[in-house]
């Protein structure tokens, strides 16, 4: 529970989410899901047969972050790589459609638009399968997105999200450049990150890793609370950012701050179904949230409601101002 104190202040920074303005840049990919029912197994072999009954796509990954700001109110643009394929046009389309400006979408030669295509019946995933490349991009679409990385931060932005997916775009090189022009500018920088980057990371404003992922960054078995704040601590000494938001899952969320304080704050999810894109909600409404001048446990419990609405859903799903507002107002 919170005080009404409380939920009148985070409610105010909602509101001012339309008045910010972040940059996403990161792996885009499209979630391709397959809807059916199971009544029998295959003759064919021990698998189940999938009577598919409809099909969907839907923006993920990095176009993930960009839709669930979009949804929340913020004004956002993007920066990511996509193939000459029939997926980049389809990704750049449903962008264009939400009135989102996909001039950061850079086409590189040879290199697929990623998607990942889940096979879903009686709400539990059978199956997933992924189109992808994981290779690093080459020097001159670095130039090119970090150019449009500036010219963004020449036109009054508030901050940028790194949406680190592994597939090649997140490089350590980019991220360099990336935080070094923040700091010049004054910019917010939060990363959604992979395990097998922390290295990479140094310097940013604020990192949002899972258990698992700050357990194998820090190279400390996250088993109790105590191992949980080692973990967080060092973290925070070896990437000398300003805080590391360790979402938990069930157990909710812990913020660990440069200075020593942390906050630990327990889960508002009613039901799990799905925790697909769940990382992306958490990113992309922390990020709205500091960007409206809200102090990181605020901009953390806000993140902690929002996530606790689309793990609620089966699939990728985003969050509406109505909706955040509706489930603080209602704890």
């Amino acid at each position: 529970m919170i005080s009404r104190a409380e939920s009148k202040r985070l409610i105010k920074y909602i509101d001012r989410f339309p008045s910010t303005r972040t940059l996403v840049v990161g792996d885009v990919m499209l979630d391709h899901y397959i809807w059916g029912n199971v009544s029998r197994i295959s003759p064919e072999a021990p698998v189940p047969v999938v009577n598919v009954t409809k099909e969907s796509v839907l923006l993920g990954a990095a176009t993930n972050v960009v839709n669930n700001i979009h949804s929340l109110g913020g004004k956002v643009d993007v920066c990511g790589v996509i193939g000459h394929d029939e997926a980049g046009r389809q990704l750049t389309h449903m962008l264009r459609v939400q009135g989102i400006h996909t001039e950061g979408l850079i086409v590189e030669s040879g290199r697929p638009t990623t998607i990942k295509t889940r096979v879903i019946a009686h709400s539990q995933q059978v199956v997933r399968f992924d189109r992808e490349t994981k290779v690093g991009i080459d020097r001159d679409t670095h130039r090119r997105l970090f150019e449009y990385v500036k010219r963004a931060a020449d036109d009054g932005l508030d901050a940028i999200v790194l949406s680190d997916y592994s597939k090649g775009v997140v490089t350590k090189d980019l991220v360099r450049d990336i935080v070094k022009l923040a700091k010049k500018k004054g910019l917010i920088v939060s990363v959604d990150p992979k395990v097998n980057h922390f290295g990479i990371y140094r310097g940013v404003t604020i990192l949002t890793p899972n258990t698992k992922e700050a357990s194998i960054g820090s190279r400390i078995d996250i088993q109790d609370d105590e191992s949980l704040l080692r973990a967080g601590a060092l973290l925070l000494k070896r990437l000398q950012c300003n805080a590391v938001l360790v979402t938990r899952g069930e157990y909710g969320m812990s913020l660990f701050e440069r200075g020593g304080r942390v906050t630990h704050i327990p889960t508002v999810a009613r039901e799990v179904f799905d925790v697909t894109g769940a990382g992306d909600t958490v990113i992309s409404t922390l990020t709205l949230a500091m960007a409206a001048s809200a102090d990181m446990v605020d901009a953390a419990r806000l993140s902690n409601y929002a996530a606790g609405i689309v793990v609620g859903v089966v699939g990728t799903a985003s969050v509406r101002p109505g909706e955040l507002k509706q489930r603080i107002t209602a704890d």
